[in-house]
């Protein structure tokens, strides 16, 4: 029987020639293994790139990386002893290795038996000359395979002969997951099945807990089987969207999975996607139309405050509803006018815009006979105000260069008279500016049109709007777009949450697929950040009204890289690709908060937005071969573990490194296997199965369908003709917002 001491010193391969903090060279012995190590119970590989090795010291053992290795040759001995026939000492060539200190390996007894525990950090170096190691298969096990709570399998380590590799979910998509590599690399599959090996997992746990339960239970009644099986659904929430429509078969074989793409199909149980135009909150509505910051964006704000107010009839078509309606309006904007203090602004334009705006506001006023005296002395009150302070500053033969500075009580008093004029036709305090511009109340885009329209009126902006209602024409009239942002009658904000995010139980599916790969180029990026604000609000409000617990989701984003892209944060104007990627980086700072996770899927992490990518703390890397896609990936990791990635331009499919927050080292992972029916449809195209193809196999082309869907998809119905029925000379004549009134 071989003694403790025998079995260490067998696994010696050699001894400390250098030590530093973050680098430790090693000299191996003569006798050590040059291919495959057999003493250390199973046969491996040895040495190898990226495999470990132990350094004894007071606390345990030192666990280190194999960085580098490499042979030293001289022409002289540098090993005394190594002779020829015992005459003469010769050269011989040394062995050496660079190693990475990761953490300690401690063991712990348990009668006979020995148990061991790995932890990062380094609190005991090693010194010149202290053996280096092999570790055992019992120890190997026990580094990769660290950790609590690694309930999740996602493969099996290669450098350390197949041990599991597992992961805590709670750290996994709790903090944010980075998928990165190169197309064809693995990288849709490994995100399919995190997805899946991690629903499968936790339905495991659960059927052994209910079982367990039904052991316990002598007598099982009606009432507690109906508990248990309600009880086996499995309340996870994943929401992958997906722009190149990968995923739509990827989970067929589970249970109630939710697909929404832009052309239903019942046949094959993909529902209609639905996103509608009152979900918009006023800055993904500036990016759609490319609002101006100067008065187009003003009027448009003031627009959705005053069509998503449901107390105002915005259908309404009586004399007293319109003027309520009015005075309602113009209390708002002069309620900001002089809050923003811009009557008595020392710029010259924002005083002489609010003299246009009396100019405007008196034009609106209308009398009717319909109207009691109380109304008509409101409106008098008011009219004879604006009259004085218009006649005050314009331009007479006495008069010829007037000021148009206000001061503040007069506007002030203009403000008390508009709000008894309010009062007087059926207003209230309360509903003026009652809701947010942001609040997701129905509106249909007819309604809006006409807001915006009598708002650009009281504004004075109609002639710099013209474009902004063009294109909101535009998005109500194409048929692609109206399919996803109509306003559908029977669909309310809670249904839309029990659909996409799924109830409470989760008895309709734990994954929802939403595929974007035909929603139009137009509002791709706004469908898109629409759908994730939406989810993390609805988060943010679920721990607020359950006393701060909050409900796990994970929001997967796959080609993140189309979504998530860098953009310039000191442009005046917003683009709509730039407002998707600041949801996504308010989602990675605040999203842990209320429960939401991000995984991120992409091939080329260079044109991420750095603030998203900073806040993922686990990375899934599979090959990446462009340098500059290197270059960041290496600076997102310590110094210490850049090493290890160098191996990414060489990677295999289906081969990842996993580091970060969710594993307590790097660790290379060979991925576990998916059938190909639970693959994503990312495959490569097989060129040369179909120039071979003969007979039913070959694939033809039927243009003539493909053409027509094409041309129909953007066709215009006698419907829609309505929508766009204006002037077109009123089109021609609208002019460059530069020319702003303020």
């Amino acid at each position: 029987m071989i003694t403790p001491l025998a079995f260490a010193d067998s696994l010696r391969i050699g001894s400390v020639d250098f030590v530093s903090p973050d680098e430790i060279k090693v000299l191996l012995d003569v006798e050590a293994p040059s291919d495959v190590a057999l003493n250390t119970g199973v046969p491996r590989p040895f040495p190898r790139i990226s495999s470990y090795v132990l350094l004894p010291n007071d606390s345990g053992c030192l666990v280190a990386q194999i960085e580098l290795i490499t042979i030293e040759r001289s022409q002289y001995p540098k090993r005394k002893g190594m002779q020829d026939f015992g005459v003469i000492d010769l050269p011989f060539p040394l062995r050496k290795m660079s190693l990475t200190p990761l953490g300690v390996l401690k063991e712990q007894k348990n009668g006979k038996e020995s148990t061991y525990s790995f932890s990062r950090g380094v609190d005991t170096f090693p010194t010149v000359g202290d053996p280096v190691l092999l570790p055992s298969q019992e120890q190997l096990k026990s580094i990769v395979e660290s950790g609590e709570k690694r309930r999740v399998k996602i493969g099996t380590s290669p450098l350390a002969s197949g041990a599991d590799v597992s992961v805590d979910p709670d750290r996994l998509f709790g903090r944010h997951l980075a998928i990165l590599g190169n197309t064809g690399s693995g990288k849709s599959c490994s995100v399919a099945g995190v997805i899946r090996w991690s629903i499968d997992a936790a339905r495991t746990t659960k059927e052994k807990a209910n079982k367990q339960l039904e052991e316990l239970l002598s007598e099982v009644t009606d009432e507690m089987s109906e508990r248990l099986g309600r009880n086996s659904f499995i309340n996870s929430r994943f929401i992958i969207l997906d722009p190149n429509g990968e995923y739509s078969k990827a989970f067929e074989d589970m249970e109630n999975v939710r697909l929404f793409a832009v052309e239903a199909d019942k046949g094959k149980n993909i529902r209609q996607l639905h996103v509608p135009l009152w979900f918009w909150n006023s800055a993904e509505w500036c990016a759609f139309t490319q609002a101006s910051s100067r008065a187009q964006r003003p009027t448009l704000i003031q627009a959705l405050r005053s069509v998503r107010d449901e107390q105002i009839d915005v259908s309404a078509s009586l004399p007293s509803h319109n003027m309520r309606r009015y005075f309602r309006n113009l209390v708002s904007m002069l309620k900001i006018e002089y809050a923003n203090g811009d009557p008595w602004a020392p710029t010259f334009p924002k005083k002489k815009g609010f003299y246009d705006c009396l100019l405007a506001w008196q034009k609106g006023i209308v009398d009717d006979t319909s109207f009691s005296d109380e109304e008509r002395k409101a409106i008098n009150s008011f009219q004879h105000k604006l009259g004085e302070m218009i006649a005050a500053h314009t331009r007479t033969t006495t008069n010829q260069y007037p000021t148009f500075l206000y001061d503040s009580p007069t506007v002030a008093e203009l403000f008390r008279l508009a709000s008894s004029a309010h009062i007087s036709f059926g207003g209230s305090n309360q509903d003026i500016l009652p809701i947010d511009a942001d609040t997701p109340r129905r509106f249909s885009g007819e309604e809006l049109l006409r807001s915006i329209e009598a708002n650009g009126e009281l504004m004075g902006t109609s002639e710099y709007i013209e474009t902004m209602l063009m294109r909101i024409r535009t998005l109500l009239s194409d048929s692609r777009m109206r399919t996803i942002t109509g306003c559908d009658e029977d669909l309310t904000l809670e249904k839309w949450l029990d659909d996409y995010i799924c109830p409470s139980d989760s008895s309709n599916g734990a994954i929802t697929v939403i595929d974007l790969s035909l929603v139009p180029a137009e509002v791709v990026h706004i469908v898109t950040a629409v759908i994730a604000r939406m989810t993390l609000e609805a988060l943010q409000r679920y721990r607020r009204l359950n006393d701060g617990k909050t409900l796990p989701t994970t929001l997967v984003m796959e080609e993140a890289h189309m979504f998530i892209r860098k953009y310039a944060s000191d442009s005046e104007e917003t683009p709509a690709y730039a407002m998707c990627t600041q949801v996504f980086e308010k989602i990675a700072r605040e999203g842990r908060k209320f429960g939401l996770g991000l995984v991120l899927s992409s091939q080329r992490p260079s044109e991420l937005s750095p603030t998203v990518l900073s806040q993922c703390n686990t990375f899934l890397l599979h090959r990446i071969s462009n340098d500059r896609d290197q270059d960041l990936v290496n600076k997102l990791v310590p110094d210490n573990l850049r090493g290890l990635l160098r191996e990414l331009p060489t990677l295999p499919s289906q081969r990842a490194i996993l580091l970060g927050w969710a594993s307590e080292l790097p660790v290379m992972v060979q991925m576990s296997y998916l059938n190909k029916e639970q693959r994503p449809q990312s495959s490569d195209p097989d060129f040369w199965d179909t120039w071979t193809a003969h007979g039913d196999n070959s694939r033809k082309a039927d243009w003539e369908a493909i053409a027509h869907d094409w041309q129909e998809a953007g066709q215009i119905t006698q419907e829609d003709s309505i929508i766009l029925e204006e002037d077109p000379g009123e089109v021609a004549a609208a002019t460059d917002d530069d020319n702003l009134p303020f």
